[in-house]
């Protein structure tokens, strides 16, 4: 009973790191190039996981190579483009607005895997969805309808909607189960995603990339507590709880996020943070205790 208590502080100090990465994309908004703090990150993540990887993966050459491809297109969403989107959506958004967004991901994952592999959508994504769409429409508003129908969305916010989507199609890509470890297959994600990003960080100007003392403090956080203890920890904590049970955790990340805005950024939480959020929650938490998949005409014969 303790040991599966205290399980649950794998995913729970995960998702504490990854409220502290939105800190710190807010806090490198304006400071640093989007694809240059991506960039200094994964070469931080592949610096600290190469002493006790890189060998492994070298010996195990023969059985990555083939999978190299999928590999690639795995770094390239999770590590290029769901970070430079959610760093460019931080000059932009709220931290609470983004932690929003990112809490999303189950519910787009289903969502997803219904879409592109054929599944049957379940009762929670049916009964979710909605709830979650309008909570979303009510947060990017600021609670009033009539101004977003004047003003349109704000780019961050539609930016990390789309970051959020990237994620969920990284989820439903995992289903390639490829048969390499996870610290294996994690390293080669980051190493390709470090020569994806390279020609971009040459292309961003001098001064947006530029490591001081205001930059440095944030690369060291993304690059080794978000992208090497967070992994670390979340993967654990699936290995002994599981996915669903994990992924509940991820309804905390707004709420540790407001909370740590508040401290940190001076970011007020208003009523619409509150109801907007509070509906998107409630409907990623319908599809998570509703996973039935619900019966077709096809599925009846």
């Amino acid at each position: 009973m303790f040991k599966s208590k205290a399980a649950l502080l794998y995913p729970l100090v995960a998702i504490v790191l990854w409220a502290g990465n939105v800190i710190v994309s807010r806090l490198s908004a304006h400071t640093i190039g989007p694809q240059a703090i991506t960039f200094y990150r994964l070469l931080v993540a592949v610096l600290l996981m190469s002493p006790f990887v890189a060998r492994g993966a070298w010996r195990n050459r023969h059985a990555i190579w083939p999978h190299l491809g999928p590999l690639a297109i795995l770094g390239f969403l999770a590590m290029c483009l769901f970070q430079s989107l959610s760093y460019l959506a931080a000059e932009t958004t709220t931290a609470t607005n983004m932690a929003v967004f990112t809490a999303l991901t189950p519910l787009l994952t289903v969502a997803l895997s219904a879409a592109l592999l054929g599944e049957p959508p379940t009762l929670g994504m049916i009964c979710g969805a909605p709830l979650s769409f309008a909570g979303l429409v009510y947060l990017v508003s600021g609670g009033d309808l009539s101004l977003l129908l004047q003003n349109g969305v704000h780019a961050g916010d539609a930016l990390m909607l789309l970051a959020a989507i990237v994620y969920a199609l990284y989820g439903v890509l995992q289903r390639w189960n490829l048969p390499i470890t996870g610290w294996q297959s994690t390293y080669m994600q980051a190493l390709c995603a470090l020569a994806v990003m390279f020609p971009a960080f040459l292309a961003t100007p001098a001064p947006l990339r530029q490591v001081n003392a205001e930059t440095w403090p944030l690369i060291v956080y993304a690059g080794a507590l978000a992208s090497v203890v967070l992994p670390f920890l979340w993967i654990r904590g699936v290995a002994q709880l599981g996915p669903n049970r994990c992924a509940i955790f991820m309804n905390l990340l707004p709420v540790l996020t407001a909370a740590a805005a508040i401290v940190m950024l001076g970011e007020p939480v208003r009523p619409f943070h509150v109801i907007g959020g509070g509906l998107a929650l409630l409907g990623v938490a319908c599809a998570q205790a509703l996973p039935r998949p619900v019966k077709t005409a096809h599925d009846a014969r």
